[in-house]
């Protein structure tokens, strides 16, 4: 199994980087997540169905996404309609999200991942994807709870090699049933550090990692990946914390961002001229924050 993008994926990945070469990737491919963002309660959450989520995903777009690198949508309420209606900048990359809202959990209470069906290779090269990403759920120190998520990583990297389309593999973990927020905090550097190592084996060509906690993950995530470009996702801390989070990333190998929350959660709105206005004002101010960074860090040996 080689790492070694194809022509065709280094041009995919080319096109979802900026000039600086670098990932800049604006997320916004939740659903569940968006929807407690957007309403306090479950009945009102469960009131915004997937027409109103996919305006507010458009404005996300025409008023942030289309000033970074390339943008990360499902393709549930999203996807094609924001190429369909000309809402996505034609120099702004695509990745569709394969991943389905929630997960299944096992007999054992392990996270099984889920897919959105129908969502293959060949499906988002006809929804105008420059690639897509995958996100499931790894816990590298129990063997057991990975078998069927490391099969689903196995079948998708077999999938978009075959139709030579870029995918993005997206690692999270999680605590286990019994274990203490100190334990999980204490186990949670390695825990991304060995599902960069699971991922890679696997044959992944880019990675979408949590921030692991120190510099020292960082630098040996970057040292497994031997090439391999990772980008360091936000999880949903504030703005703050993440650029320092993509300071110590950058410092170590990383090879861009794939923000959502940190940038968007307190800015997106059902009202269309509340998310324009904080969309244009706030959330671009950090995404100009974060391309700072990453400007810094460009063409380094």
């Amino acid at each position: 199994m080689t790492n070694n993008m194809t022509t065709s994926e280094r041009r995919g990945y080319q096109q979802i980087c900026g000039s600086n070469g670098l990932m800049m990737v604006v997320a916004c491919d939740q659903r569940g997540g968006m929807r407690k963002v957007l309403a306090d309660t479950k009945e009102k959450q469960a009131a915004i169905d997937e027409k109103a989520l996919g305006v507010v995903k458009s404005g996300i777009v025409r008023h942030l996404a289309n000033k970074a690198s390339c943008v990360l949508l499902d393709a549930v309420c999203a996807v094609p309609d924001v190429v369909d209606e000309g809402v996505l900048a034609r120099d702004t990359g695509l990745l569709v999200g394969l991943d389905a809202s929630g997960w299944d959990t096992d007999q054992n209470g392990y996270r099984i991942s889920k897919l959105v069906p129908g969502i293959t290779a060949r499906r988002t090269r006809k929804l105008g994807g420059t690639g897509a990403k995958l996100m499931v759920y790894l816990r590298p120190d129990t063997p057991d709870a990975n078998k069927v998520n490391i099969g689903i990583i196995r079948d998708c990297i077999a999938d978009f090699a075959a139709e030579d389309l870029l995918l993005v593999v997206e690692i999270l973990t999680y605590q286990l049933e019994g274990e203490s927020e100190a334990e999980y905090k204490t186990a949670f550097p390695g825990l991304i550090v060995e599902s960069a190592r699971i991922s890679i084996e696997l044959g992944a060509k880019v990675l979408k990692l949590p921030f692991p906690g120190t510099a020292e993950a960082c630098a040996e995530i970057t040292r497994l990946c031997n090439g391999v470009p990772w980008a360091v996702l936000s999880a949903g801390v504030d703005h703050e914390t993440f650029i320092g989070q993509v300071e110590t990333a950058m410092e170590n190998g990383a090879s861009g961002v794939i923000a959502g929350r940190a940038l968007w959660k307190d800015c997106i709105s059902l009202d269309a001229k509340v998310n324009e206005e904080r969309l244009e004002s706030i959330a671009s101010d950090r995404l100009n924050q974060i391309q700072d960074v990453l400007d810094r860090h460009a063409g380094r040996a």
